[in-house]
């Protein structure tokens, strides 16, 4: 890992130089944050986790036609991904009440919205993520009017796709964020996902007892983090305790 060129280092991975022009490794940390970097603390093994997890989501988002940035895993705790260039926006897709937009509007946390909601967020640690507007990033060149118009149908699409998948093997996505970047190849240029899918970035709770199994439990000190992470990647198949191979695929709860 010295021996490579970083790119970028970011809260929970590191981005090196890829072996071929158009390529980056990314690597992912066990290091976690939140509340804008103000509470930091080490999930053990989420780097391991999460680069198994977002590697089965993006994997199966690509086989229903969704382009993503990922190519490979290339170990335990990394992965090849195409060199995109990041669009500053985060788009949130909510399903439940929670976090920020319980607080903001008063809905008791765990009340289901009316139809899924989109919030865009400007990419700025130093600005705390302001929540913006469209024509916020119209505006300021952050993103073009068709841009928008991809990020938002991909993410309907992927929300779509996940809440169905992770329904399946009883977890409830109550929301979500996405970040996307632009893809050039020749002259195309296309948008893609890019980044992670994963407890870092997902809110999941049991469809039965509404327990949380993602970063909340970290931000709120609920305790056994570690074991809610783990939780997600037993039902889906893949706790890495095996190579590659071992992928099998989510399994069903009833």
């Amino acid at each position: 890992m010295t021996r490579r060129r970083r790119i970028y280092e970011g809260k929970a991975k590191v981005l090196f130089e890829g072996p071929e022009p158009g390529t980056l490794v990314q690597y992912f940390k066990d290091d976690a944050s939140a509340f804008n970097n103000q509470k930091k603390g080490v999930i053990t093994g989420k780097g391991v986790l999460n680069n198994r997890i977002s590697e089965y989501l993006m994997s199966r988002l690509s086989e229903i036609g969704v382009p993503t940035h990922f190519v490979r895993r290339l170990n335990m705790r990394e992965q090849l991904v195409r060199e995109v260039e990041i669009i500053p926006i985060e788009l949130v897709v909510r399903n439940v009440a929670a976090g920020s937009l319980s607080q903001r509007f008063g809905i008791p946390e765990g009340t289901p919205l009316p139809r899924s909601i989109i919030e865009y967020y400007y990419k700025s640690d130093e600005l705390h993520d302001p929540m913006v507007s469209e024509e916020h990033i119209t505006a300021f060149g952050w993103a073009a009017p068709q841009d928008l118009d991809d990020m938002v149908a991909l993410s309907l699409r992927v929300n779509d796709y996940l809440s169905g998948l992770f329904l399946g093997i009883g977890l409830k996505l109550v929301d979500f964020k996405l970040e996307f970047g632009r893809l050039w190849e020749n002259e195309e240029m296309r948008i893609v996902l890019a980044d992670e899918i994963s407890p870092d970035n997902c809110r999941l709770w049991d469809v039965k007892t509404n327990e949380k199994l993602d970063k909340d439990r970290f931000r709120q000190d609920l305790g056994r983090v570690e074991e809610a992470y783990q939780e997600v990647a037993r039902r889906l198949g893949i706790l890495p305790e095996g190579g590659p191979s071992d992928v099998k695929g989510p399994k069903t709860i009833q």
